[in-house]
């Protein structure tokens, strides 16, 4: 009996610690994410000197030619380049999930290289192309008489920069939505009498249609919010990402950037909206009698396809080369003799490799502390019975960052952090800061992935545990995070790889002696220093293609581990 009673109240204990942790949860989401938005909010309407204005801000804006014309030039780039990215990326996966094309590995991964680079490369890869003395507008140097000119800065080079961001994003979507289909809605067609153009009007677009929304969602707003491809080769084509920068760094004013970094957010939140409801109306496209869908022979579509491809891996593969042939040529594009000058950061804006090794540790931290937080809190919030209003809260909270561009973040923590009266005020100018706005950016997520793998997991491991009187942590610990392995790994790389190349959510928060990678690309680009940028962006696409690489090579020994207890012997 004794103990049976120990048991009782060392279960009981661990109740109460999961009560305190969810209250945790919930009171570490409000200060890190809503309340420095509801700060955010009420500085745009006020002025310098904290005052009360109402609209002022905003009508300010609206009453700017200037401005105004901001506002229209991001909706016109973001939609251009919704549309072709989404285009090029639904063809794209097409032809490597439903034809017979060679190379599907391979063209799979490479589509995926835009995501380890940041946004400032594709725009200096595009000067180093394109622009006055560029490879291809000087016809190669000189080797061709006539070269190809175009006007790259401004909207057109904004536009060809944002669709290689944009398009990886959108493949992933419709790779994964042109997986889930049932062949007998194909037979159905076929036996009806349907051609291939009324079967795929009416069979293969209705089945991706959700994700053909999200993806169309999800690369507009990634448009609409970035600051890096505008800033590079933007030029004199303001768009609202650089009118932040611009309020904010150039003229201290932060009251205006407040009421655009709101404009800025409005587009965002409406995508996050329809998002959920697109989400909460999709069926389940697949049951138990679901056959999987059989490619069949076709010569002219699989050459076809294989063209579109290998277009696609060419506009991919040509900035990243000629970003870094530009960082090892001495003097583009005068002298072309291979060099390693430009790595060596002591005497331009960067200051050193000191930003690239800030950028490691930063990213490592936010892996780590992010990857255990995202995880623990998706456990609490999707495996526990206790609070189920205060856990609905957290979910909540949860998701939020998706609706939020980087920049209204980096904003947000200066007006919550740097107020001398906040207990957080220490953390105002540290590493800790960045780590966290890492975190919070990219946070959402890795806690949409989390919950996904623990909703596929049995809740008779939680049963049973309560049954025996065993506390949660211990169940947490050694079965749902040994058998949640690969998701976690999976977590760490994206929240690594992501903090390398941001620019957006950090951008206000460094202070002046501790700079980062990605920062300093964009201090370097506006000192004149191309080839030091380009230098660092091949920096750190090579690094985070090695943490990939690494991240593959674990998580397929993870994998052999953690299934094999499935292997009937």
């Amino acid at each position: 009996m004794t103990a049976i009673r120990a048991l009782r109240q060392k279960w009981s204990s661990a109740q109460s610690l999961q009560s305190l942790l969810i209250a945790l949860l919930v009171v570490s989401l409000l200060l890190g994410i809503l309340i420095p938005l509801c700060l955010l909010f009420a500085k745009a309407f006020v002025d310098r000197e904290d005052a009360f204005v109402g609209l002022a801000n905003f009508i300010k804006y609206f009453s700017t030619p200037s401005l105004f014309r901001s506002l229209t030039n991001t909706l016109y780039i973001s939609v251009f380049s919704t549309v072709i990215a989404s285009v090029l990326a639904f063809l794209y996966a097409y032809g490597i999930v439903r034809t017979s094309i060679r190379g599907k590995a391979f063209f799979k991964y490479a589509a995926l290289l835009p995501l380890f680079a940041p946004t400032m490369m594709h725009g200096i890869a595009l000067t180093y192309l394109f622009g006055n003395q560029g490879l291809i507008t000087t016809g190669f140097f000189g080797f061709f008489p006539h070269g190809i000119k175009i006007p790259l800065y401004g909207p057109v080079g904004i536009i060809i920069s944002e669709v290689i961001y944009l398009f990886p994003q959108a493949f992933m979507i419709f790779a994964a939505a042109l997986s889930m289909t049932d062949y007998r809605l194909y037979e159905a067609a076929r036996t009806l009498g349907a051609g291939k153009t009324r079967t795929f009007l009416t069979v293969t677009l209705p089945s991706v249609k959700f994700g053909l929304i999200s993806a169309l969602f999800v690369c507009f707003t990634a448009s609409f919010t970035d600051f890096g491809a505008p800033q590079a080769v933007g030029g004199q084509f303001n768009v609202l990402a650089t009118d932040i920068y611009k309020q904010v760094i150039g003229q201290q004013n932060f009251s205006m950037g407040a009421a655009v970094g709101i404009l800025l957010t409005i587009p965002a939140f409406i995508a996050f909206a329809v998002d959920r409801i697109v989400e909460r109306k999709q069926k389940a496209l697949l049951s138990a009698k679901s056959t999987p869908y059989r490619i069949n022979d076709g010569k002219a579509r699989d050459l076809f396809y294989t063209v579109i491809c290998w277009l696609c891996v060419i506009g991919i593969f040509i900035p990243l080369i000629t970003t870094g042939y530009a960082s090892l040529v001495k003097v583009w594009p005068y002298d072309l003799a291979l060099s390693t000058k430009h790595f060596d950061f002591s005497k331009v804006a960067a200051s050193g490799l000191e930003p690239f090794y800030n950028s490691l540790e930063v990213s490592l931290l936010t892996a780590v502390i992010g990857t255990i937080v995202a995880f623990s809190f998706a456990y609490l919030i999707e495996k526990t019975r206790n609070f189920h209003g205060l856990r609905q809260v957290g979910y909540f909270l949860s998701i939020l960052p998706l609706a939020l561009p980087g920049m209204v973040i980096g904003l947000a923590y200066i007006f919550f952090f740097n107020n001398p009266d906040n207990p957080l005020n220490f953390m105002y100018g540290t590493m800790a800061i960045i780590v966290l706005a890492n975190m919070i950016h990219f946070y959402s997520v890795p806690f949409i992935t989390a919950t996904t793998t623990l909703k596929k997991l049995d809740k008779e491991f939680e049963l049973v545990s309560e049954s025996m009187s065993v506390p949660f942590y211990r169940t947490f610990l050694r079965v749902t995070v040994p058998m949640s392995l690969p998701a976690i790994l999976e977590i760490a790389m994206y929240f690594f790889v992501n903090s390398m190349v941001t620019v957006s959510a950090v951008v206000f928060l460094r202070s002046a002696d501790f700079n980062l990678a990605a920062v300093s690309i964009v201090n370097m680009d506006d000192a004149g220093d191309v080839a030091a940028a380009a230098a660092m962006s091949s920096l750190i696409v090579v690094t985070n293609i090695i943490v990939r690489f690494l991240y593959e090579l674990v998580v397929h020994k993870v994998r052999k581990k953690t299934d094999s207890w499935q292997v009937l012997k």
